[in-house]
């Protein structure tokens, strides 16, 4: 199967390449460690690409769209329809995602995973991989059989490998779901053992009303189903949804072929959770571009091992936080790549 080559060719990060670049970072013009983050980031982006000098120029934001029968429930402040309107939105390049990936001068790659209805694309640029017309109820059984499950990480692996072929160096996740709040926090609470109250917030910007009912969906949805905490695709067939194991398959795609990998927001972390319980070497190839404003999002975070990046009080999903974060992770291979040495450039060290 796909998935199990994927997983076997993830590999660690490269040692050999770390050091060569944590050596010339300790001759470049500045004190040792004034750069900070953007020295560590360098340092472990070459470890993961096994290059030293690590070029992250050509970037791609793969935005994976699906619905979900849980919406039914009135978990979010926006009708399903809106699912199929912002992805034309984006197909037509008018979305935040659109104009942070232009200015980042990187390409958005839109895929349907899921959207309830057929969509018309003019330009032909839609990636359709349609498992079906949104998920099922998860508040009353199975989002999807594991089947369906396998398919969406399958799907996000194949797409992924495409972008890569293209000659991309670096990749980030978007998303786009009416609802998809709701399976990313019930994944979270399922993966973590937590409740529903550390971990369920206001998505689109419900008020106080919904958002009890969104909890006691989630905890309706965890006793139904049960989810094992030990089988991740259990868990994504039980309360997921279909671009979040398609955002999963991209994430184990990307550590598979040493590619960075920027995790955006909510949606796209529970998709990372995903993806490392069932490869945890992958989490080696995750970056966490920014803390959301959901409540959980930094447990989820922590529970990864990951760093964010930024903290700006986003909760767009799309990839727009990961967008913003190309900026500092290509300064950061710039710096390590572009700045000369002391003995370069005839500088004194302290020494």
């Amino acid at each position: 199967m796909q998935l199990e080559r994927i997983i076997k060719q993830i590999q660690p990060l490269d040692e050999t390449a770390m050091q060569l670049a944590r050596a010339r970072q300790d001759t470049l013009t500045k004190p040792r460690g004034s750069l900070g983050q953007l020295e560590e980031l360098s340092i472990q982006l070459a470890g993961m690409t096994a290059n030293p000098f690590h070029s992250v120029e050509r970037k791609t934001v793969i935005l994976m769209a699906a619905d979900h029968g849980v919406a039914l429930e009135g978990v979010s402040a926006y009708p399903v329809e809106i699912t199929q309107q912002m992805v034309l939105n984006f197909l037509r390049g008018g979305a935040a995602i659109n104009v942070l990936a232009r200015q980042a001068n990187a390409r958005v790659v839109v895929v349907d995973m899921g959207v309830a209805s057929e969509i018309e694309d003019a330009s032909g640029e839609l990636i359709r991989r349609k498992i079906g017309l949104g998920t099922a109820n998860l508040a009353k059984g199975p989002a999807m059989t594991r089947e369906q499950a396998i398919e969406s990480i399958q799907s996000g692996i194949e797409i992924c490998e495409e972008e890569i072929s293209r000659g991309v160096e670096i990749l980030a996740t978007g998303d786009m779901g009416i609802g998809n709040t709701t399976p990313s926090a019930a994944i979270a609470c399922a993966l973590m053992n937590q409740s529903p109250e550390n971990i369920v917030g206001r998505g689109t910007g419900v008020d106080d009303t919904v958002l009890k009912r969104k909890i006691a969906v989630i905890a309706r949805a965890l006793d139904v189903n049960r989810p094992n905490a030990n089988d991740a695709l259990d868990v994504l067939a039980k309360v997921g949804g279909f671009e979040i194991g398609g955002l999963a398959g991209v994430m184990l795609a990307a550590a598979a072929n040493r590619k960075p990998i920027l995790i955006d927001g909510f949606i796209s972390t529970a998709a990372a959770m995903i993806a490392a319980s069932l490869a945890p070497v992958a989490r080696n190839y995750m970056i966490a571009a920014h803390v959301s404003q959901e409540r959980g999002h930094k447990l989820m975070l922590e529970w990864l091992g990951l760093k964010p990046l930024l903290d700006l009080n986003m909760r767009l999903g799309e990839g727009t936080g990961a967008a913003l974060a190309f900026h500092l992770i290509e300064a950061s291979s710039l710096i390590l790549r572009e700045m000369a040495t002391f003995d370069e450039a005839g500088v004194s060290d302290k020494e």
